[in-house]
């Protein structure tokens, strides 16, 4: 009798177990200040009119809407609406007095606790993982250029079919994670592979209407990373690779000029690197 076939890696699985994930988290001590929501639930529905005003909005267009947002429900992905066509929107005003490194959305695919390793690692990966080697390197800076020791810096990113480990079946807990504590320099290196661009999960409410707005449903290759130390203020960011898909018309939004990476040839020899540096900025 043979054994039962793994069942494969699909973008709709990975999306499902991201907001499974989300619903899952905990929300304690979370208040609402009831100005606050006022204001905002007062302006967001005041551009809706404006945009119904404008564009001279249909019945038959408002009742298509009021399907697809219960549509959006019952597939459980308002958290990846949001994700995806609002919280790039969101970071950018989190982060507008920043002074050092950008900022960039965090995604649905972050999980705390990865391996940690001190100043240089190869990130958990199985032996026949496919893609092109990759070392990413760099210092870890206050504002003035000062080297931070024991910041930590954690990445993450897809594998070379597009998957995040813990959210598509098959991969390994940690494949493709790890947090590196950095030593007196600030410096770290991570060796790993370099990753792949990937869709959005376009088999429910989301992927509808990417159909019917013409877009496309494409993420670009990206490193995630999160990068904090004591007394300085937290980075949570996304790296880019120059001339790759997707680049110029990421369906989230999401790419900015400081955050686009020119890989090399590596000095071994073998795939690519590159170094790119953090400087934090202080803890408010």
């Amino acid at each position: 009798m043979s054994a039962p076939t793994a069942p494969k890696p699909t973008a709709a699985g990975s999306g499902r177990s991201a907001t499974e994930r989300f619903a899952r988290k905990e929300r304690a001590g979370a208040t609402v200040d009831q100005a606050r929501v006022d204001t905002l639930a007062t302006a967001a529905l005041t551009a809706l009119h404006q945009v119904i005003r404008e564009h001279g909005v249909t019945y038959a267009e408002y009742d298509a809407l009021k399907a697809w947002l219960i549509r959006v429900g019952e597939d459980g992905e308002w958290p990846l609406f949001l994700d995806v066509w609002v919280e790039h929107v969101v970071e950018e005003v989190a982060n507008t007095d920043r002074q050092g490194t950008k900022g960039s959305i965090e995604g649905p695919y972050y999980i705390p606790g990865a391996p940690e390793f001190r100043t240089e690692a190869t990130l958990p990966m199985r032996d026949d993982e496919k893609g092109t080697p990759f070392v990413f390197q760099g210092t870890v800076t206050d504002l003035d250029g000062s080297p931070v020791e024991d910041a930590t810096v954690e990445l993450w990113h897809a594998d070379d079919d597009g998957y995040y480990s813990q959210f598509a079946p098959g991969i390994p807990e940690w494949n493709l994670r790890g947090t590196i504590l950095t030593g007196p320099d600030g410096r770290f290196a991570f060796s790993t592979m370099k990753p792949a661009p990937y869709q959005i999960p376009t088999d429910g409410s989301c992927g509808a209407l990417v159909a019917a707005a013409g877009w496309h449903p494409w993420r670009p290759a990206h490193l995630h990373l999160k990068v904090s130390a004591p007394g300085r203020a937290p980075i949570t960011t996304q790296l880019y690779f120059e001339g790759g898909e997707w680049v110029e018309n990421d369906v989230a939004q999401a790419v900015k000029p400081e955050l686009i990476l020119r890989p090399t040839p590596a000095a071994s020899g073998t795939g690519e690197e590159v170094t790119y540096d953090f400087a934090l900025d202080p803890a408010q």
